[in-house]
């Protein structure tokens, strides 16, 4: 079996739980989530960029997070619940997210 290459997203469950913190291991590879309401990311309101926390691949700007209710960071633009749900969002799409799948690169502004 060929070893994944060094950045790869094709790693071994060995090598993503030497990268990621076991809760982030719970949640990312082995389907878990946080409590609703615990992230850090719930009720953040930094503009920037929200990142897999294990990649690091971008998946969504601040400017399309919105408070769901749903208890975990919710975003209209990237993976979603597409299931007209009525919010008040240009896509009414709702995507909710564990804060712990995630890292946030604030905008500078350059």
């Amino acid at each position: 079996m060929t070893e994944p290459a060094a950045g790869s997203k094709n790693k071994s469950d060995s090598e993503w739980r030497a990268i990621l913190s076991s809760e982030q291991f719970k949640v990312l590879r082995g389907k878990g989530t946080e409590r609703p309401g615990t992230g850090k990311y719930d009720k953040f309101t930094k503009e920037g960029i929200y990142a897999c926390a294990a990649c690091g691949t971008p998946l969504y700007k601040s400017d399309t997070k919105f408070n769901s209710g749903c208890g975990w960071p919710a975003f209209f633009d990237g993976k979603s619940f597409d299931n007209g749900e009525g919010f008040p969002t240009p896509t009414d799409e709702r995507h909710c997210v564990n804060s712990i799948s995630l890292n946030f690169h604030e905008e500078t502004g350059e």
